[in-house]
């Protein structure tokens, strides 16, 4: 029998760092080595330098109240009395002040739509009728002509329900081209790829702006005498066209990290090849480009803002007519511009916020 041998108990391991929370993602993100930690520094010192400069100029000498002389006197700060001021003709644009009740009306349905198909209870057949609907009473309420209410052109649309309307219908009309064309640029049938090569290489080579001038003044040339189509019809094809272009190109990086052995083992099963894309291809190809599609869409809600050039005046066009038809209130354009920002800003990272949940739920299959 060999010799008794002792216990010898293992010395303790260190606790685990934690790695959620504020501390640790400051750790991590701010203080991760010296280049970082000293670029932090810099950073915060400049900032926290500027910072009571701004709370001054923002809020200790900012003027309220809609009083054009008041933001003039020496001294003052922010001269948000403008936005007082100048908000409904900024939210608004030109429809008619009287009837400034409708716009919001239908914006607010519209938003309501919005939220509604994010959330994942409403991801129903039936949602499709759900827009078809909104959209109806949208129209309605803003073009008038029935049920009492006077009629107001489109071309005296503006303001954020411009904005609302050009950015999620394009973006809900683009999504499902963008899914054909990415389609096409990989089928095996040249005609169909050289199509939809013509097509994607011509929009991206041009930027928005020739797009909206060829779409607003060039293309009606072309139409016989006397037929016209709606200069917002015009411009909603153009941003469609433009931003169903760039999302097709996102969508194709996606199809092309699919392996090709996929494919071929749904052949084998005997799935045709759209059962193929809807069942296999594209669960997983969208899943993959869901940042690029979300940042696609994001560049789509601010590019809205250069329908200006054709006389219709969104939300960044509504404020200039606000303040440049005003001499007292036009030197405060930088308070203007800050509202609006804001109001993209919302808009903006409410979307990323959404994109990252939406990431989360794709992902969960990879999750461990």
């Amino acid at each position: 029998m060999g010799p008794a041998q002792s216990f010898t108990p293992i010395a303790p391991r260190p606790a685990p760092i934690k790695t959620d929370g504020l501390l640790p993602w400051m750790r991590t993100n701010l203080f991760g080595n010296w280049q970082t930690t000293t670029g932090t520094l810099i950073l915060g010192g400049l900032l926290l330098s500027l910072l009571p400069q701004i709370i001054s100029w923002t809020l200790l000498r900012a003027v309220w109240v809609p009083n054009a002389e008041a933001c003039r006197v020496d001294g003052a700060g922010a001269c948000w009395g403008v936005i007082t001021e100048k908000y409904r003709l900024i939210i608004f644009g030109r429809f008619p002040f009287e009837e400034q009740l409708r716009p919001l009306i239908a914006t607010a349905l519209l938003l309501a739509l919005l939220v509604a198909s994010c959330a994942r209870p409403f991801w129903k057949s039936w949602l499709v009728l759900l827009w078809a609907g909104v959209l109806a009473t949208f129209f309605t309420i803003m073009f008038g002509g029935v049920l009492g209410l006077s009629r107001v052109e489109t071309d005296r649309w503006g303001g954020l329900p411009l904005t609302i309307l050009l950015a999620s219908l394009s973006i809900a009309m683009a999504f499902p081209i963008a899914l054909v064309v990415a389609l096409g640029r990989r089928s095996g049938l040249p005609a169909i790829r050289s199509v939809c090569t013509i097509y994607v290489e011509l929009i991206r080579g041009v930027p928005l702006i020739s797009v909206l001038f060829m779409a607003s003044f060039m293309f009606p040339l072309f139409m016989p005498q006397g037929f016209s189509i709606d200069v917002l019809i015009r411009v909603l094809v153009g941003i469609t066209l433009f931003a169903a272009a760039y999302m097709a190109e996102v969508i194709r990086g996606g199809l092309q990290a699919i392996p090709k052995g996929q494919v071929e083992a749904a052949a084998t099963l005997g799935l045709s090849y759209w059962q193929t894309q809807r069942k296999i291809v594209l669960p997983q190809a969208l899943a993959m480009v869901v940042p690029g599609i979300m940042n696609n869409f994001i560049s789509t809600f601010k590019d809205t803002s250069l329908v200006t050039i054709v006389s219709l005046y969104e939300l960044t066009g509504a404020m200039g007519l606000a303040l440049n038809s005003d001499a007292d209130w036009r030197p405060f354009k930088i308070e203007g511009y800050l509202f609006i920002a804001m109001i993209y800003f919302i808009f903006c990272f409410s979307m990323s916020r959404y994109s990252h949940w939406i990431e989360k739920q794709v992902n969960k299959s990879k999750q461990r």
